[in-house]
């Protein structure tokens, strides 16, 4: 295996400790930021997914709300756990955790949403902000993978800009909060950007896409679905799957990848694996994107702000975590 393994947990850490400063100033200004989830069912992804941001948000001192609900908790009563949150002052944003149960429409609640709160750009007018080039926040997961990138590109000496643009970025998964902002973000990035999902892989054309592919996304929730024989060589691959399947060997649950991991590090320059991959820096920019929204309702400045944000200024310039300071 000769590709270079892009280290998720190492960049959080790094992204952690500037959130722990950015919380200490704004403590002394008397802003706290809360985050609130709300959790429908027990579904094993978003139950481990709470968990890990729940004990961070303790790790850097964020005031955070839990609202589990039943499984079979009627829409409008999600929808009025909502809009409690809404108006509870100590809550500067909210993640509603997926997948919702049948019978729940995910975009009545999204729209239930007050924008300013809707940390994950999942309201129809944050959404649109997003596709416009103008985003109120980006969504974590989407926010995550280019910051790996981007601190990928710069460590291995290139400029992530030029290398964006002349490179064809593919995406597979079409998802409101993940697939179409990347695609969003990689449009800002001035990449050539193709989008496929399970329609591509039905008309028998995956492959054909894959295979071009200077930067591979894939965020399709389907175990090992791309292997060495989608991709080309050199290609940098970013796994956003987190499948749970049983451990044929301790028969405890585990978390795999939408990437067949060996085969495909046979190929690749680099890749992210799946756990300690994405996972950890989606998790802090959640918490990045709840203190963002603490600053906007408190009036603070944040006309220069990390990728949450503004992912590529027009000056071609990448604006990442890593570069502001209070």
């Amino acid at each position: 295996m000769g590709a270079r393994i892009i280290d998720g947990k190492a960049l959080a850490a790094g992204l952690k400790r500037q959130l722990a400063e950015q919380m200490a100033a704004l403590e002394e200004k008397d802003i706290r930021p809360g985050l609130a989830t709300v959790l429908v069912g027990n579904p094993y992804e978003a139950e481990a997914y709470e968990k890990r941001i729940r004990y961070l948000a303790g790790d850097i001192g964020c005031h955070y709300t839990r609202e589990p609900l039943p499984e079979d908790t009627a829409e409008a009563d999600v929808v009025a756990t909502v809009g409690k949150l809404n108006a509870d002052p100590r809550v500067s944003g909210i993640l509603i955790l997926k997948p919702l149960p049948e019978g729940i429409s995910e975009a009545a609640v999204h729209e239930a949403l007050d924008p300013k709160k809707d940390i994950e750009a999942v309201h129809p007018v944050n959404a649109g902000l997003l596709t416009l080039g103008r985003p109120r926040y980006v969504p974590s997961t989407p926010a995550a993978c280019f910051h790996a990138l981007d601190s990928y590109l710069a460590s291995s000496g290139r400029d992530p800009a030029d290398f964006y643009s002349r490179s064809n970025l593919v995406v597979v998964g079409r998802s409101n909060n993940v697939g179409k902002p990347l695609v969003s973000l990689g449009f800002s990035r001035n990449a050539t950007v193709t989008s496929c999902d399970v329609h591509t892989y039905n008309a028998g054309r995956l492959r054909e896409f894959t295979i071009q592919a200077d930067i591979l996304i894939v965020a399709a929730g389907v175990e090992g679905l791309i292997d060495a024989s989608y991709v080309r060589e050199g290609v940098i691959a970013v796994d956003v799957g987190i499948n749970p399947v049983e451990d044929p060997e301790t028969g405890q649950t585990k978390l795999v990848g939408d990437l067949d991991f060996e085969s495909v590090a046979e190929k690749a320059e680099a890749l992210t694996p799946v756990p300690g991959g994405i996972g950890p820096v989606t998790d802090a920019w959640l918490l990045n994107n709840a203190i963002l929204a603490a600053k906007t309702a408190a009036g603070l400045d944040t006309s220069v702000e990390p990728a949450a944000r503004q992912p590529l200024s027009s000056s071609n310039k990448i604006y990442n975590l890593q570069n502001i300071r209070e």
